[in-house]
């Protein structure tokens, strides 16, 4: 169950720890958007959305927001940190909640991004372009079902 944030001015005040403590600790106002998406995204542990799957989860919780609230919203946690912006195939972008560098599994045909369960060992990293430097590692296998025999 969400805890309910009522503050009429829009800004969270108290009493919602984790969530509240999170957003302020990443530089983020704690709104009640911000507090409600957090209570949405982070209640069950690591997890990938997309702002779709999260906009019709706050519509199920009777929570009354935006697709454009919930893009928003997404597009602040990732910019603060709390989240990484996962595009497999360039059209959709996913979220993910555990900000590590870590592979997943694109599963073509049904739209899901998993982590692939097993480490996935580099043997090694090329060399960034001179004047430049490597910012971040996504590593997104695609697979899709085989056909049934």
């Amino acid at each position: 169950m969400l805890e309910q944030v009522g503050a009429a001015d829009g800004e969270c005040c108290g009493g919602h720890a984790p969530s509240v403590q999170r957003l302020r600790d990443a530089g983020l106002r704690p709104t009640r958007q911000r507090v409600t998406l957090s209570q949405l995204l982070f209640a069950g542990g690591d997890r990938h959305v997309t702002a779709e799957m999260l906009h019709g989860e706050a519509a199920e919780a009777n929570i009354r927001l935006s697709l454009a609230t919930v893009y928003n919203t997404l597009n602040q946690f990732t910019r603060a940190g709390l989240l990484r912006r996962i595009g497999p195939d360039g059209s959709r972008s996913f979220f993910d909640t555990n900000t590590s560098v870590h592979p997943h599994f694109y599963l073509h045909g049904e739209d899901i991004l998993i982590d692939v369960p097993d480490a996935l060992v580099l043997d090694g990293m090329p060399e960034a372009l001179p004047g430049h430097e490597i910012s971040s590692l996504d590593i997104i296998i695609h697979i899709r079902r085989k056909p049934s025999a």
